[in-house]
C-alpha cells in the first residue's frame, strides 16, 4: 500500500515540494555558511519524494546549535516551505483519493519549519526496533 500511495504522491505532490526543497539546498549550499542547511534541504527533499512508510524522528545528539540554526532556516526558508505544503494540501483534500495524501503532507510542515537535529527513518524503526 505504501508503495502505491508513494507513486500517486510523487505525480501530484512529492516532485513540486521536492524541488522546493532542492531549490534551498541548493541556495544554502552557495552560501558557504549554510551548507549544513543545505544538507538538511536535500535529506528533506528525499523524504519529500517518498514518504509514506518513513517517518521523522529527533537526532538524539542534537544540541544547542540546531535549535539556533533552526531559528534562522525559519525566517529564511522554513515559513515559505511550510506555506508550499498547505497550498499542495488544499487540492489534495479536495479529491476523495488524495485525503491520505493531503494528511501526510500537513505532517511535512514540522520537518519543513524545523529540519535541523532531525532523521527521517523506516517507520518500523520508529520505536527502536
Amino acid at each position: 500500500m505504501n508503495a502505491i500511495l508513494n507513486v500517486i504522491w510523487l505525480i501530484f505532490a512529492g516532485l513540486w515540494l521536492a524541488l522546493g526543497y532542492v531549490l534551498a539546498g541548493i541556495i544554502c549550499c552557495i552560501l558557504i555558511i549554510t551548507i549544513p542547511f543545505g544538507i538538511a534541504s536535500f535529506r528533506i527533499a528525499g523524504y519529500a519524494l517518498w514518504p509514506f512508510g518513513r517517518t521523522v524522528v529527533d537526532k538524539p545528539t542534537a544540541g544547542a546549535f540546531s535549535t539556533i540554526g533552526n531559528v534562522i532556516w525559519v525566517i529564511f526558508a522554513g515559513i515559505w516551505l511550510a506555506i508550499g505544503h498547505v497550498v499542495t494540501s488544499i487540492p489534495l483534500f479536495v479529491s476523495i483519493i488524495g485525503i491520505p495524501m493531503g494528511i501526510a503532507n500537513l505532517k511535512m510542515i514540522p520537518v519543513s519549519l524545523l529540519p535541523l537535529g532531525k532523521q527521517v527513518v523506516p517507520t518500523n524503526a520508529r520505536f527502536g526496533a
